[in-house]
């Protein structure tokens, strides 16, 4: 497995990522060594296994003892740690410090918090070594074909792996390669938190899609599949879209379609969660993924919606819908929830990249997820061309193009949601989505009377229309109070 020749990259783990990316690596040229830690009597021969199947004949080294696999490789050290977010990340950095050499350069390609990655960035560059925190999508197919790579960190350390990481990320219509440098810190793990809570949007839209037109039409899976297909044509474009096509004219063995047999729980690995925490963090609303993430949670009380199913029996009025004018409803509320799921996560980078002086281009993101990754889509070249304007919009929805998107599907959007009321159907994304554009449209909102509360119980203050803005004022409502104010923050 061994041989005297340096490799120019190494990889630690071997799981599904770490060796599709192996195999991506030696299938681009590169030499690369592996490691995998393993566990007595769990997992031993994982490196062997990988080296005499899937890696034989290809300039791949496999070694099982840490010190000569970090020695097998080229210095300046390129390793990319493909393990478990968290404490192995730690435990693994412990590890490897003492076997480097100044100037070797780390990349944690797993989903990591990015808090983690700002600490880790720190400490490593503190020992004279060099670290990135790149967010890798695409899942296996991308790990092996091309991923979406967002790498950020020790900005000293991309000339070094740019040519690695862009020739095994996947390629745009254009040729462009969907990785690009991100920024300082942990803003490479910062991008690929907030595409996962996108990505958690966009399941949970075109879920609800899906659900509204098997229940109020007497639509087959096959003629569902169809419609898919046929929106995969056009502005929702997407891997999504077109995996749901072909997910509902799947058949098991028996014959039977596999979607009708798969339990409705979802199951998360917390990304969309880290992605509404750190949006509440920051004061962001990311209402549409925060129920994303709430509906995977509900989706979990399988039993207690059995018993709530049975004491609040859902009663339809039978209506009979056309057909063409119910998918279209449904199509433009997909569509413009969709557009509100992306503002809302680009609203976050903004402010992320303002908040801790990442200077992220928000167009060269939008390029970066055009191929590779799960949400990749047509309309994220719209994206990228709205945030390449000359006068960038302080907002996506304030972008002409988005504009014109926007108001030509709420109609239908509209119409949808309402249906959907009105058959008791459940849609909360398409719902949340609406009501936050409902919202963000106002001029005026109701939370004048939430600072009077505030003032009311607590003389939390607040500010007048009829004063400059950022002066506060207490008024004693009761003529009983003092005039003790409680201090004016946000948090």
């Amino acid at each position: 497995m061994k041989n005297n020749a340096k490799t120019q990259i190494g990889v630690i783990g071997l799981a599904v990522m770490g060796e599709n990316l192996s195999l991506n690596l030696a299938n681009n040229g590169w030499n690369v060594s592996v490691y995998n830690r393993t566990v007595p009597g769990i997992e031993e021969g994982v490196v062997e296994r990988f080296i005499n199947g899937r890696g034989q004949g290809k300039p791949i080294q496999g070694h099982t003892e840490i010190i000569d696999f970090v020695h097998s490789i080229a210095t300046p050290r390129k390793i990319l740690m493909m393990v478990r977010a968290g404490s192995p990340v730690d435990e693994l950095l412990d590890q490897l410090f003492p076997l480097l050499e100044p100037g070797d350069i780390l990349i944690d390609g797993g989903n990591s918090n990015y808090e983690d990655t700002n600490r880790r960035v720190a400490l490593t560059e503190s020992k004279g070594f060099l670290y990135i925190g790149a967010g890798v999508s695409g899942g296996e197919e991308g790990a092996l074909h091309g991923a979406s790579i967002m790498p950020g960190g020790s900005k000293a350390a991309w000339g070094e792996v740019k040519p690695i990481l862009q020739s095994i990320a996947a390629k745009a219509e254009d040729g462009t390669p969907c990785c690009d440098w991100i920024g300082p810190a942990g803003s490479g793990h910062f991008v690929k938190m907030i595409h996962n809570g996108i990505e958690y949007g966009d399941m949970q839209i075109i879920a609800e899609a899906y659900w509204t037109l098997k229940n109020l039409l007497n639509i087959s899976n096959d003629e569902l599949s169809d419609v898919f297909a046929h929106w995969n044509e056009g502005k929702l474009r997407s891997y999504l879209i077109r995996i749901t096509s072909d997910i509902l004219q799947h058949k098991d063995r028996k014959g039977g379609y596999l979607i009708d047999n798969i339990l409705d729980v979802a199951g998360q690995k917390g990304t969309g969660k880290w992605a509404v925490y750190n949006a509440m963090e920051l004061g962001m609303p990311l209402g549409l993924i925060a129920t994303a993430v709430f509906e995977r949670n509900l989706s979990g009380n399988k039993e207690l919606r059995g018993k709530m199913a049975k004491l609040y029996q859902r009663k339809s009025d039978r209506s009979v819908y056309n057909r063409k004018n119910l998918l279209g409803n449904v199509h433009d509320a997909l569509y413009a929830s969709k557009i509100i799921s992306y503002a809302q996560g680009f609203a976050v980078l903004a402010k992320a990249s303002k908040t801790f002086g990442w200077d992220l281009d928000l167009a060269s993101i939008a390029r970066m997820w055009r191929a590779g990754c799960i949400i990749r889509s047509a309309f994220l070249d719209d994206i990228a061309t709205a945030y390449e304007a000359g006068h960038k919009p302080e907002h996506l929805l304030l972008s002409a193009h988005f504009y014109k998107e926007i108001t030509s599907a709420v109609p239908g959007w509209e119409q949808l949601v309402a249906i959907a009321v009105k058959e008791k159907l459940p849609v909360p994304a398409f719902s949340s989505a609406l009501n936050y554009f409902y919202s963000l449209r106002s001029a005026d909102l109701s939370a004048n009377l939430i600072q009077a509360q505030r003032d009311y119980f607590g003389a939390h203050r607040f500010e007048r229309k009829d004063r400059e803005r950022g002066k506060f004022f207490h008024e004693d409502w009761t003529g009983l109070g003092g005039s003790a104010e409680s201090s004016v923050y946000n948090v």
